[in-house]
């Protein structure tokens, strides 16, 4: 009885800890990684500018000019690779769609063939492929899964990713412009400020990666640090040659 109880414990124990992490990244990667990328490119754009020894406006302008342009480009980018991909995935959801119409038992078969080579015993691999065919939207879906790795009832929307890249990137893009926005006459306030932001977003990324929060911090830090300070290099040499 101690024995029963204790494979019972055990197994709740295990199901109860048997957890995974999302893999797919869901909207939390597209999210952070928009806001890193607003982050990195407006503050790298600024600390270029004021290299150059530009006057605050300047500076302020051109942070302001920066996120707008980076998020409508984001939002536009973001909005045709979607909706390319999901006019790809339909194409071929026709396809398969015509297929599974015009040739039924080929389809058929072609679906027991697959359960076959994942290990199934052939009867119960065609037993199993005729249930599933019996609907044709049922039999639709297992085949898109199979053939192509697709969900056709969880298609990504284009202007979900739209809007979601616009918001993150112009969220991120914000940060460096916030100090200036909020009286600061220098750069280093917007400098540190964008750069705890990264870390922070870092951190976040560690949510769907293996790594620890502070080494995914740090290196989002280190990175973001080492382009703002390429382009403030190369702000002065330009400024300079300029000038």
């Amino acid at each position: 009885m101690a024995i029963i109880e204790t494979e019972a414990t055990l197994h709740e124990a295990h199901r109860d800890n048997h957890t995974h992490r999302d893999v797919n990244g869901g909207w939390l990667r597209p999210a952070v990684f928009g806001a890193m990328d607003g982050l990195v490119s407006n503050l790298a754009l600024m600390t270029g500018v004021a290299g150059g020894a530009a006057g605050q406006h300047t500076i302020v302008l051109s942070g302001l000019a920066g996120l707008a342009a980076g998020a409508f480009s984001m939002a536009a980018g973001e909005y045709t690779s979607v909706a390319s991909q999901r006019e790809l995935v339909e194409a071929e959801l026709d396809v398969e769609r015509r297929e599974l119409k015009k040739h039924p038992k080929d389809e058929e078969a072609e679906l027991a063939a697959l359960y076959e080579a994942r290990g199934v015993e052939p009867d119960l691999a065609r037993e199993v492929a005729r249930q599933l065919s019996r609907d044709p939207e049922q039999a639709l879906e297992i085949h898109a899964r199979e053939e192509l790795g697709i969900d056709p009832g969880d298609l990504p929307s284009p202007l979900v990713a739209a809007v979601s890249s616009f918001g993150s990137f112009a969220l991120g893009a914000l940060l460096p412009v916030l100090p200036f926005l909020l009286g600061a006459s220098a750069l280093w306030p917007a400098v540190l400020l964008a750069l705890a932001g990264l870390f922070l977003c870092g951190a976040v990324v560690a949510r769907v990666t293996a790594r620890s929060w502070w080494y995914s911090g740090l290196r989002q830090l280190t990175l973001g640090g080492a382009a703002a300070g390429v382009t403030y290099l190369l702000g002065s040499l330009f400024g300079t040659a300029v000038g």
